[in-house]
Formats: C-alpha cells, structure tokens, sequence
C-alpha cells in the first residue's frame, strides 16, 4: 500500500489524519495511531537550568517535564513514554543519592521502558541494583549479557506493550562499555553485537508476538564518522524495525531521520538533544491491513 492508497483509504489528508483526528474516528476506518513521547541523557538534571544559563536559561526540569507529559497523557491516556539512556549522573543529586530520585518521579510520570546507558554503569552493578527497586519501568538491553551478574534479572532484552489496538515491541541495545566505563564498574556484563541482536529481537517481536510497530530504544548515538555501531548503521541493516529511538550523541532530530531498511522501508530515527530539556513526539500512524505507516513529530522544549 503506498502511500496515496493509504489517504484514499482513510479519506483525509495526512495532516488532519495525524494532527487532530479523534482515535474513534480513525479506528473507524480502519487505521491505528499511537503517541510516542521519548527523552534522552537527562544525567540528573532534576532542577530547570540556571536562569542565567547562557544556552538554556530556565528550561528543563523534572516537574516541568511531569507537566507536560500529564498534558499529553490527558489527551491521549494510550501513549507509550520512553527514555533511551544515561538517566544518572551529571549533578550533584546522583553525587549524593545515586539515581534513586530520578527513578522515582521517572516512575510516577509513567515511564513504560529505559535504555540502560553507559552512565548507568557509575556507580557500579551494585549501585545499579540497589536503586533499582525504585523504578517500576524496566530497563532494556538486547545486547548485554548481565547473567553472570547481580543484574541478571533486573535488565530485560525487550518487552511488548498493548495500546490503541496496537501490539508494539520495544528491545534496546547499548553501547559497548569498553573504553567509556572503567571494567570494575561493569564487571562480568558481556557486551554482543547490537546488529545481531537486533536483527534477533525483531524477528522474534514480528514472528512470536505478531507486532504491530517495532521500536529500537538505543543508546548507541546516532551516528560516526568512523566503523561504530549507530542508530543509522542499525536502521539500514534491519528489517522490521520501524522506529529507533536513541540517546548518547546528545543529538536533537526534529524532524527525525529517515534511514532506508534492507526491505526498502522507512526507518525513523528520534532524539531529544540532552539535559532534559527537550522531548520527543512522534505521532505514528499505522496503515489497515499493511506495513505502510507515516509519522509526523517534533521536539518540545520543556
């Protein structure tokens, strides 16, 4: 289905379908739309920025962050809310409390899943495991093996989610620890390659669980000028992930990048810069009867 089959389909142009169509109406028809918020490498930035911050005056912040996620959850209570890594480390908060307050209010605004970044490493496996009770999302890695590990149990590949009749399976990858975090913070965690992984979880989350979207919550970066695995490389050497939202390059794409899969296919890819001060929105909607989807998104400053 190309795309003028799809809005003869739903009988409306893309921008009403995706701006301001009631889900009702579209379910009607036959299409499926989903909300997808996303942030990235907040490192503790639990207060707004300084008013006097040359970049940033004022802006960012965990209660300013809640109050616009309530804004959007009240307007569309399915959306699914996730965060693609390095939550920890940046202020003196995690100085002193270790990440427990960042997962606790991450908590209570609804998080559905987290990529578990480089700086969640800091304070070690043992520091990990110890604030992890505070965070009822989980954390998603496809591509660390923890199971020699304290961790074991409290890192999962990936997770599928039910939401506006759509099934979504989300799987992360990380980055490769060695050489950003010292081996006697991340111990026996053995790091495979995310492409393989990828490639694993997205046939499992197409074949086993018959999803409908398949997102990629990375913290790989977006992209090298050298041999590195990045969100770019994964885009194009897969086949059935749709979105990949990433973290770690600090890089903010509004509008996302468009990356051709091995199936010819349009791979997005979301970032929301650094610092919390941003977030990702992408309304995704999803063809009847196709893999045909379409996305319009932009970042919103906090």
């Amino acid at each position: 289905m190309n795309r003028r089959h799809f809005l003869k389909t739903i009988g409306v142009g893309a921008s009403a379908a995706l701006a301001g169509l009631p889900l009702m109406a579209l379910k009607d028809m036959g299409v499926r739309k989903i909300r997808l918020l996303h942030t990235n490498d907040t490192h503790s930035r639990i207060d707004p920025f300084p008013a006097n911050d040359p970049r940033y005056p004022g802006m960012g912040g965990y209660a300013r962050r809640a109050a616009l996620i309530k804004e959007y959850r009240e307007a569309d209570p399915g959306l699914i809310l996730l965060d693609a890594g390095d939550i920890f480390q940046g202020t003196p908060y995690y100085n002193m409390y270790g990440g427990k307050p960042e997962l606790r209010m991450m908590s209570k605004m609804g998080y559905d899943a987290a990529a578990f970044g480089n700086h969640e490493f800091d304070n070690g496996l043992d520091g990990f495991a110890n604030v992890h009770p505070h965070a009822t999302f989980p954390f998603l890695a496809a591509n660390y093996d923890f199971s020699q590990t304290i961790l074991a149990s409290k890192v999962h590949s990936h997770i599928v989610l039910r939401r506006n009749d759509l099934i979504i399976g989300v799987y992360g990858l990380g980055i490769n620890p060695e050489g950003l975090v010292s081996r006697t913070l991340y111990g026996d965690t053995v790091y495979t390659d995310p492409i393989e992984r990828a490639r694993e979880f997205e046939v499992l989350l197409k074949s086993r669980h018959r999803c409908d979207l398949i997102i990629c919550l990375s913290h790989l970066g977006y992209n090298y000028r050298d041999d590195r695995v990045s969100d770019t490389m994964v885009a194009s050497h897969t086949r059935h992930t749709d979105i990949i939202i990433g973290g770690h390059t600090h890089t903010r794409l509004d509008p996302p990048a468009q990356i051709i899969n091995e199936k010819g296919k349009t791979v997005y890819i979301g970032q929301a810069g650094s610092g919390g001060v941003y977030m990702g929105c992408m309304d995704v909607v999803v063809a009847p009867h196709s893999e045909e989807m379409f996305v319009e998104s932009n970042t919103t400053k906090i």
